[in-house]
């Protein structure tokens, strides 16, 4: 007994000194956090662009939340974007200097920054870039610069865009797990590495067309800034005629090729400074605090902005998904303010359950009949994302977004062969005929596919019905580009699935000239929870984060790669809009 009580006065003591340590934790971060973070920007600064967290369109955190910055595990786009534009009227900031290597980010919201960066040089600012490597992603960003330079020993990659998809038939026959397919939709790809070992015409059709539709965009902008026809742009990727420093040089894509402390000369020129004097650098994360305590739009009037990023998973939703809950909530908040006249809802998404889309749908719908209801497509906007972007009064996307991709299906994971080979057997009881509807352990019935075959047919035709009524056309005509296939921006705006080509700033431009306001502010939804309640979620989780950062190490980014899309197809429930393949463009 004296064992027992000394174990369990130890056990209480240690769960004391716990609470006591972590109380003494918060207390510690909370007087951090209280301290005024806004840096000083001194006479004569340059701007340091050097992105070092994965962008995300928006992080929706409480710029007064002292544990805010402390648990972000991303880089806000507006945030960016205002500090850039805060900038370009900031007497002390002469210029930007973009040093910055991987940067992680979209292709629409990369071109989102860059258009950011050509209006701060149209101010009469200089903006130079240097890397040790240029990535294509990070190229393309650098290109709107006046001057591009790169290391003496270092890399360039130039060579046009490529997609990798991976295929699990044979995987599939070797383990005896299956995934039980259902769809419609010849373009419907998402599925397709469970059916084939290689890829359909269709879906390499579609994939080229879309990486040449981005790639052009790309290009055509590139060409403008560097004064390099998109022929010769193109030649210079088929040869690699930016494979080293000296080539990239010759061919045109960069100006010079220096070491740092060379380039820092360049900026002491463009600053007309004395070589001796040092550069009065503030990064931009040190920027941004200061960024955000100016107000660039003013009026009484406010045009609301919600942001919806992630995949489409049914629930409440938070940062990394859209569900309805929240969604719902903010358009049903924006509606009922009578200071917002107008809606633009942000969309960056490849979709994901269809039930969770139609909700937000219907509530889109709801806000529309009240107010205005705008949609800016970033990145992607496809399957799901599109479906809830469809009923809006105008759509925005970039030339670079990726969307359309409407259709429709079903994966549903079967694993009777396995069972069999590892000795397992089951059987089912039921009181009714269909009491037993599908068993991982046994094949799929007949009678359950057509049930689930008629649930994708609905589904699918609800769909188009929505996109019919949303964009004023024929459900024939949407059958005609729908089938599951992707369209880039520009292709969109081709066959009517957009209205404008522009960015999230256009589209708050035309939310504010369709109810005849001149001077509004904007107002951001939805608000995320705070960093600490953030933090208290991550803390029970945090034992798995580490195994999954772990395993990732253990097999390498490939590998790893290969487990979540096994592990995202297995999971997947519902029938599912979903974008038709995963798509890394490199």
């Amino acid at each position: 007994m004296r064992f027992l009580g000394n174990l369990l006065a130890a056990i209480f003591g240690c769960l004391i000194a716990f609470g006591v340590l972590f109380g003494i934790f918060i207390i510690f971060i909370a007087l951090l956090g209280s301290g005024d973070d806004v840096k000083t920007v001194k006479d004569n600064s340059i701007l340091e662009i050097q992105i070092q967290n994965p962008v995300a369109d928006y992080v929706g955190t409480d710029a007064a939340d002292p544990f805010a910055g402390l648990f972000r595990q991303s880089q806000g786009l507006d945030e960016i974007l205002h500090a850039i534009k805060v900038a370009e009227n900031d007497d002390k900031i002469k210029g930007i200097s973009i040093n910055n290597n991987f940067v992680i980010a979209g292709y629409s919201q990369t071109q989102a920054i860059r258009k950011a960066l050509q209006d701060f040089k149209a101010s009469g600012k200089f903006v130079y870039s240097y890397a040790d490597l240029y990535t294509q992603k990070d190229y393309y960003l650098a290109s709107v610069s006046d001057s591009l330079f790169l290391n003496k020993v270092g890399t360039m990659d130039f060579r046009g865009l490529s997609s990798e998809v991976l295929f699990y038939k044979n995987l599939q026959e070797k383990t005896g797990l299956k995934m039980e397919v259902i769809r419609h939709g010849k373009y419907k790809s998402a599925v397709e590495p469970y059916l084939a070992n290689e890829m359909s015409d269709a879906n390499r059709t579609q994939i080229k067309e879309l990486l040449s539709s981005l790639w052009i965009a790309m290009v055509d902008e590139i060409s403008s800034n560097r004064n390099i026809s998109s022929e010769n742009l193109n030649i210079i990727a088929d040869t690699l005629g930016g494979r080293s420093p000296q080539l990239a040089k010759k061919s045109g894509l960069i100006d010079d090729v220096l070491f740092y402390d060379e380039y820092e000369t360049k900026l002491k020129n463009a600053l007309k400074t004395a070589q001796t004097a040092d550069l009065n650098y503030i990064s931009l994360e040190d920027y941004i605090p200061t960024a955000n305590k100016t107000t660039l739009l003013k009026g009484e009037s406010e045009i609301a902005i919600i942001y919806a990023q992630g995949e489409i998973l049914y629930g409440e939703g938070g940062p990394s998904f859209i569900g309805q809950g929240i969604i719902n909530e903010s358009l049903k908040k924006a509606r009922e303010d009578d200071d917002v006249k107008a809606i633009v809802l942000r969309v960056n998404s490849p979709g994901g359950s269809a039930l969770t889309s139609d909700i937000i749908w219907r509530e889109v719908e709801l806000t529309k009949k009240i107010k205005p209801v705008i949609v800016s497509m970033g990145d992607v906007a496809a399957s799901g994302g599109y479906y809830i972007a469809a009923g809006a009064n105008k759509i925005f996307a970039e030339t670079t977004t990726i969307t359309g991709s409407i259709g429709v299906f079903g994966t549903i994971p079967n694993g009777t062969e396995l069972a069999k080979n590892i000795g397992i057997n089951a059987e089912q009881v039921g009181t009714n005929k269909n009491a037993v509807d599908y068993s991982f352990f046994e094949p799929m019935t007949d009678e359950f596919r057509n049930v689930v075959q008629e649930g994708v047919e609905d589904t699918y035709q609800t769909f188009l019905s929505r996109v019919a009524e949303g964009r004023n056309i024929s459900i024939a005509q949407v059958d005609s580009m729908a089938q599951g296939r992707v369209w880039s921006g520009t292709d969109a705006k081709r066959i009517g699935l957009i209205d404008e080509l522009g960015g999230l700033n256009d589209a708050v431009k035309a939310a504010a000239e369709m109810v005849n306001l001149s001077d509004y502010k904007t107002k951001d939804y939805p608000k995320y929870k705070s960093g600490l309640e953030q933090f208290m979620e991550d803390f029970g989780g945090a034992t798995s984060k580490v195994k999954q950062q772990l395993i990732k190490e253990e097999l390498g980014d490939e590998a790893y790669r290969v487990l979540n899309e096994l592990k995202a197809g297995i999971h997947q429930k519902g029938v599912q809009a979903k974008m038709p393949f995963i798509l890394t463009i490199k």
